[in-house]
């Protein structure tokens, strides 16, 4: 029997890493990984995924994760792939324009010739770690702030909560990105943290919390301790594992050809 295998891509605002891992979520190479280049056109980030896999056994299909309001493999809108030099650089409109509307999933299916599925990076990195029971929001801190929600196992439709003001004209990836973390530290960064999940909390009723991301690791143990018994931090490496699980929970809510 041949082994089914996927080809997990996991796109950052910083890095991009890949690995390939069957479907038991057993790594068949370590993960290849490459600063994320800018300024990033999809065609760029394209032949970046391309190049990736060039360095990995053969998969039988394909998970991309990438920032941003992702729907049906198609891009709403991306927050640091649109910048010049990254994130909180100066947007390009040019680049701005070939993001929009551009089909990332038929790109990438058509470059590797393989079934593709492309969705947010905090949707994939929730796919490695629900239990399908209730409602289970993830928040993923990294470049910003990324987030999803499955109700008993079913992806609900993408909020962008990184785009939500908070207070002094910020973003939530404004409040809580990387920037703020090496301007703050590590402790007053965390409190900033706590008190964004303390505002989400009442607004999701959520039945379990996962943190992941990055900066999770990062988050002080004494404001871990104030979260509650249903948060759980969970390992930034959910954002590979959840590429083959991803077909299993989201695959089938999307036309996937």
């Amino acid at each position: 029997m041949t082994l089914r295998t996927t080809l997990a891509v996991d796109c950052g605002g910083g890095g991009i890493k890949a690995s390939v891992l069957d479907d038991g979520g057993v790594m068949h190479a370590a993960p290849v990984r490459t600063a994320t280049p800018y300024p990033l056109s999809p065609a760029r980030l394209v032949s970046v995924i391309r190049s990736l896999s060039e360095q990995l056994p053969p998969a039988r299909r394909v998970t991309v994760g990438m920032p941003g309001m992702i729907r049906s493999g198609v891009v709403v809108h991306t927050p640091h792939y649109i910048c010049r030099s990254g994130p909180r650089t100066r947007v390009l409109p040019e680049l701005q324009a070939a993001w929009t509307g551009f089909d990332m999933q038929a790109a990438v299916r058509e470059c590797l010739d393989l079934p593709t599925l492309v969705m947010n990076d905090a949707e994939v990195h929730a796919c490695g770690v629900i239990t399908g029971t209730g409602v289970e929001m993830v928040l993923t801190l990294g470049t910003g702030l990324g987030n999803a929600i499955f109700n008993n196992g079913r992806l609900a439709p993408h909020q962008e909560w990184s785009q939500c003001p908070v207070k002094w004209g910020l973003t939530f990836d404004d409040y809580i990105g990387e920037h703020e973390r090496l301007r703050l530290g590590d402790a007053h960064w965390s409190r900033r943290v706590r008190r964004v999940i303390e505002a989400l909390e009442p607004v999701m009723h959520w039945d379990r919390l996962y943190i992941g991301g990055g900066n999770s690791t990062r988050i002080t143990p004494t404001n871990v301790a104030r979260f509650g018994p249903e948060c759980i931090i969970i390992p930034n490496a959910a954002g590979i594992s959840g590429g083959v699980r991803a077909w299993q929970l989201v695959g089938g809510q999307s036309p996937i050809t």
